[in-house]
């Protein structure tokens, strides 16, 4: 057993992650700054530590006091994405201080540009800190999921159709919330100084297949749109639609045994739950 410090703790994968952590008898600190992240902290049988990713004391002192560290939290902010990079780093910088030579493991996640706090991390791994990286799927699905997916949904009702660009062959990952908590768990257990992981069942989903899913459950026309409609149709997420990025895990599940065995993006979708609001 030990003592694991997370950030994110009451977020979509970070609750997820401390059941994990609870079920293998591992006792969880979580940071919060509000008094609902704190009920809900104490409802699922986590110490709560107040702070925020601005208190770096309340970081050091967390971290200090455990026996590891899963780093979740981000401030998703998109109109200053630049500050919350920056913000990370700091996090990065200041946990990995507090566990500096003490072989301790160190978990965090990878973000879109965020290589500044990437290569922070692993450079603690020299500094005597067992740090790994988990690079999740763009879409991290399952229940209440707020992300990519439930944003299509609610285009493809606003638009009237279920749209993909071109002829939709682009691939994208996926993997399921509670298969990405247990490979956070096995990360925090056992990954080795300076791992990378890949945080992907799915390999490669073609959109077309998802838009097809999509318009099927709303009973909305499935239609191909051209790469310059895609801005006006989907919005900021247009040219994230556009992307071919298929990723694989093989070196992942080979590293730590972690297999993937929960619902498929597609089978969580057919699932009907995404579409009950």
């Amino acid at each position: 057993m030990m003592r694991i410090f997370v950030t994110g703790a009451t977020g979509y994968v970070g609750s997820a992650i401390v059941r994990e952590l609870i079920d293998a008898d591992h006792k969880v600190v979580g940071l919060t700054r509000s008094d609902n992240g704190a009920t809900i902290l104490k409802e699922a049988g986590v110490e709560v530590h107040r702070g925020d990713l601005d208190d770096l004391n309340s970081l050091r002192s967390g971290a200090a006091t455990a026996d590891g560290v899963i780093h979740l939290a981000f401030k998703h902010d998109f109109s200053d994405f630049a500050g919350s990079l920056a913000t990370d780093l700091l996090a990065v910088e200041t946990i990995g201080s507090a566990l500096e030579g003490s072989g301790k493991p160190f978990v965090t996640t990878a973000h879109a540009n965020g290589s500044a706090s990437d290569n922070a991390a692993i450079g603690l791994a020299k500094r005597g800190v067992r740090t790994s990286i988990v690079s999740l799927a763009p879409s991290v699905h399952g229940e209440n999921d707020k992300g990519f997916v439930p944003k299509l949904i609610n285009i493809a009702r606003d638009k009237g159709v279920s749209a993909y660009i071109g002829d939709g062959s682009n691939r994208w990952p996926a993997v399921q919330r509670l298969d990405a908590a247990r490979l956070f768990r096995l990360a925090l257990e056992a990954a080795p100084a300076g791992s990378r992981l890949d945080g992907v069942g799915d390999e490669g989903i073609p959109f077309r297949d998802i838009a097809g899913v999509i318009g099927r459950h709303l009973n909305l026309p499935v239609v191909s749109i051209s790469h310059e409609e895609a801005e006006a149709h989907f919005g900021f997420l247009g040219a994230i639609a556009a992307l071919d990025i298929p990723r694989s895990s093989v070196l992942t599940q080979e590293l730590l045994g972690w297999r993937p065995i929960h619902p498929g993006l597609i089978a969580d979708l057919e699932q009907g739950h995404y579409f009950n609001n």
